[in-house]
């Protein structure tokens, strides 16, 4: 499925519909970004503006107008430009904003200063993303000038509000569009971590897996991945956000991939770690089968009701009485957990969100509790184990295993459903299909 106009349109109306007649909101697109010298990066649209808009180009502004009577949509755009189009592809125009993308009004961004100068006539408040600078700079001068062309005081907007908690908060609740194409995200990032099982053998590097994930995603129309693709081999999997991807995968080690596509702008993220001659050995299906019990508990745990951080209590539960009974933690089970003894071991958190941003917004507490999770959300559920390959608090056989299992979890109605489930995790699932693969 692809996102509509329409779409885009109602969730502008239900934005203006959370703010208050009088108010103005001010939101920039994202600027081009040089990689070196005249090389551009790839263009990606802010993740705010492309949930308002749907609009690809850069440089762009929204302005959204709330009064008495409803409220106006506008996009401030780069003007056609035949010339440029040659080099850069082509542009839409105030006109080509109006007809496909669905705002009521659309000016050439050099019209910028003085269009939203008039927006601001009778505003009484502004909501713009006070963490950008250059935006918060840019309202500050249009208000400013509003001010000296009024005659009253009293009709410059005096209040200024962060847009971000307001658009974040619906941001964090999917709606129905949105749900299919995560569910697509993930069906494709797990399509790609099979293909990845089913090409492992030993003498591969690192890279030629990157290499068989980043095609499968190409070759399904999802441009780039959603974040730096992460294949670790051997000890590199308990480096935990590697990137190098450039060692020699070596029979008897393991190797972890945490990869995802972005489709649409909307992000997979799905961690699997497999044995790269298609057996494990004991001591990695022991560790493997501790991380893959801690993760179907926390999974237990995702359901409208339940508090953000239950999927990490749980995890944490299980993982540290994994470690005590393997001899990599001793003492008491409840002493362990309160000490934060299962750290050196298990150092980041269980869960977050996911959206359009791999580490999607949406504040994880409100009023100091854990946030309660709702239908529509969608969150990671990744524990993982890492013993250091120079941990010399344990036994050789367990050091430099790194292992993490992570899948996409939507919250519905009656509890959850596992967006990425199509990518093997159980170690005879995982056995069996690499041992099938040509």
């Amino acid at each position: 499925m692809t996102l509509t106009p329409t779409d885009f349109a109602r969730r502008r109306a239900a934005l203006a519909a959370r703010l208050p007649a009088g108010s103005l909101l001010l939101l920039p697109a994202a600027t081009t970004r040089y990689r070196n010298r005249d090389a551009e990066y790839p263009f990606r649209q802010h993740s705010d503006f492309l949930y308002l808009c749907g609009f690809p180009e850069p440089d762009a502004w929204l302005a959204l107008k709330v009064t008495a009577d409803g409220f106006q949509s506008v996009l401030f755009v780069l003007p056609r430009d035949p010339e440029k189009e040659i080099w850069n592809g082509y542009r839409a125009g105030p006109a080509g904003a109006v007809s496909d993308y669905g705002v009521d009004a659309a000016h050439e961004l050099q019209q910028l200063d003085l269009e939203v100068v008039k927006l601001l006539a009778d505003c009484e408040a502004i909501y713009y993303p006070f963490a950008d600078r250059d935006a918060a700079e840019r309202v500050m001068s249009w208000r400013r000038r509003s001010a000296e062309g009024s005659r009253e005081a009293a009709t410059v907007a005096q209040a200024l509000h962060n847009l971000e908690p307001l658009l974040h908060s619906m941001r964090l609740v999917k709606d129905p569009q949105e749900q299919q194409l995560m569910r697509e995200a993930g069906r494709i990032s797990a399509d790609a971590h099979l293909r990845a099982m089913q090409a492992c053998r030993p003498g591969l590097h690192e890279y030629h897996l990157q290499a068989e994930i980043e095609y499968h995603f190409a070759r399904q129309g999802c441009r780039s991945p959603a974040y730096a693709t992460i294949v670790g081999g051997g000890a590199n999997g308990c480096i935990l956000h590697y990137t190098e991807n450039q060692d020699l995968l070596q029979s008897g080690d393991l190797v972890l991939i945490d990869a995802g596509c972005e489709h649409q702008g909307y992000a997979g993220d799905i961690t699997r770690t497999f044995p790269v001659n298609g057996r494990f050995s004991d001591p990695q299906r022991e560790l493997y089968q501790l991380v893959l019990d801690a993760q179907l508990a926390a999974i237990s745990e995702v359901r409208p009701g339940a508090h953000f951080n239950r999927p990490h209590e749980r995890a944490v539960e299980v993982l540290t009485a994994g470690l005590l009974e393997l001899g990599l933690l001793s003492g008491e089970l409840a002493a362990l957990i309160a000490d934060e003894a299962y750290r050196p071991f298990y150092m980041h958190r269980t869960s977050h969100w996911l959206g359009l941003d791999v580490h999607d917004v949406g504040d994880y507490k409100q009023g100091g509790e854990w946030r309660l999770l709702e239908p529509g959300m969608v969150l990671t559920i990744e524990p993982g184990l890492y013993v250091a390959p120079d941990n010399a608090q344990v036994d050789a056989r367990w050091r430099g295993i790194g292992i993490r299992i992570e899948d996409d979890v939507l919250v519905t109605a009656s509890g959850c459903e596992i967006l990425t489930a199509a990518a093997p995790k159980t170690i005879a699932e995982i056995e069996q299909l690499m041992a099938g693969a040509t």
